[in-house]
């Protein structure tokens, strides 16, 4: 019994080798002829491994393409950023240049939200909030310092008034239409504190705006020194506008942030589809490729404006808005079309009020900074369009209900000042002369 006891464990356990194969081992060793050592089998496992990281790697890669390229319906517009990539190496023709830019921006800025998005699931909601507040509006912040890096300080006025008039003319005005006519049996209801507090801050930020306009035309001096004062006012109030912006954000995402969240109880609970180092890689990506093409479109608008006969500000005012806030305008009109208007709203004042009360006061600061003399007078036109147009969105929604009629006033009136724009004819630089604003104006300087 003993001696099969032994047996079975000598045969179960290896015998240890003997002086001269441990020799013959240790020779072998030395030499490196044999392949089974541990050594050897642990570098082929490693081996191993490491193909199988890359594979999964590579293969995350893939999958993380396919989300952030093909999950969107604009995909049909990428082709046009490696053509106006193209088009800038090959020397063709300025506006085709542009044309393609200016279509390339437009799936870039759908997918810098998406990413902005899938980020904050990993934030929390505060830092997720912030995120969404500061790149909501990537491409009009990219276009606007890049525009005074090359100080053409018109065209951010026009493109960050555009945009506030986008905002709440054609995107809100195209969801409140497209919301009625697909609800026509049951009234659309929203909640009106929300839309209550966006109409005040940029309230405020119309008294900013209107401020160094109406300064100007009281003093009516016409030397240097209004233009010197008016553009310190303009640079207090930027300061005054940013501290309310500070506070808004911190009114939404903390002390009342149950009146801002009550528009997200109905929807689904969505998963995030990207990991936070797949997404914020995928986002500074997509924010080099914006700035790109973004100093592209900003390099050749003149160029187009000539070829194409149309005016620099109808495009800066119009066409580029339109472009950047398309994943915006896509959005609000699907909210609103599953009767979610309080969701359609917090996309459309949402968004002009961040371009009001932060990107336009900080373009004042950074031009500031730069050296560069930009003011918050937009002159009376604009002044004026961007008044009509906040007083006439504030009447809209002071009841806290919707027809598909407030949509067709809304929309009609942002055709009305896109059609006045397309009419206009003005010069890029110094469109309205700084000095003699007391003067009479004479018939031959109306008719010059």
């Amino acid at each position: 019994m003993h001696m099969n006891t032994y047996s079975e464990a000598t045969t179960s356990r290896p015998m240890p080798p003997t002086v001269d194969e441990d020799l013959e081992n240790n020779t072998e060793l030395c030499k490196g002829t044999n392949t089974n050592t541990p050594m050897v089998r642990k570098k082929s496992e490693l081996v191993v491994v490491t193909n199988n990281v890359r594979f999964q790697m590579l293969r995350s890669f893939m999958t993380n393409l396919q989300v952030v390229f093909l999950g969107t319906k604009l995909v049909v517009l990428f082709p046009a950023v490696p053509l106006a990539v193209v088009a800038n190496f090959c020397s063709f023709g300025r506006p085709w240049i542009f044309a393609f830019s200016l279509i390339g921006l437009a799936p870039l800025a759908e997918r810098v939200s998406f990413l902005t998005e899938q980020i904050a699931y990993y934030t929390g909601p505060t830092v997720g909030g912030l995120l969404n507040a500061t790149c909501g509006n990537a491409t009009e912040m990219i276009i606007a310092l890049l525009a005074l890096h090359q100080n053409k300080v018109n065209v951010v006025k026009f493109s960050l008034l555009g945009s506030i008039l986008s905002n709440l003319l054609l995107v809100l005005g195209s969801s409140l239409l497209f919301g009625g006519l697909a609800n026509l049996k049951r009234e659309q209801r929203y909640d009106r504190k929300q839309a209550d507090v966006n109409s005040l801050v940029l309230l405020l930020g119309l008294l900013c705006h209107l401020l160094p306009l109406l300064f100007k035309y009281a003093l009516a001096g016409g030397d240097h020194s209004i233009a010197t004062n008016t553009l310190q006012l303009s640079r207090a109030s930027s300061i005054v506008m940013l501290l309310a912006y500070v506070a808004y954000i911190f009114f939404q995402l903390k002390t009342h942030r149950k009146l801002f969240d009550a528009q997200e109880e109905d929807e689904d609970e969505e998963k995030a589809v990207l990991g936070f180092w797949s997404a914020f890689t995928w986002l500074v990506g997509m924010t080099l490729v914006i700035s790109v093409l973004s100093e592209y479109v900003v390099g050749t608008i003149e160029a187009a404006s000539d070829s194409w006969g149309i005016s620099v500000s109808f495009i800066s005012i119009i066409l580029l808005p339109i472009v950047g806030n398309a994943a915006e305008h896509a959005g609000s009109i699907i909210f609103a079309y599953k009767n979610k208007l309080d969701i359609s709203l917090g996309v459309a004042m949402g968004s002009a009020t961040q371009i009001s009360m932060f990107v336009v006061p900080l373009s004042v600061v950074v031009a500031w900074i730069m050296g560069i003399r930009m003011d918050l007078d937009f002159s009376l036109l604009e002044t004026g369009c961007l008044a009509f147009t906040i007083i006439v969105t504030a009447f809209t929604l002071q009841d806290g209900t919707s027809h598909y009629m407030k949509g067709v006033v809304l929309t009609l009136c942002y055709v009305v000042i896109a059609a006045c724009f397309f009419v206009l004819k003005t010069p890029l630089i110094d469109q309205y002369p700084r000095a003699n604003f007391g003067a009479k104006p004479s018939f031959e300087a109306i008719t010059t």
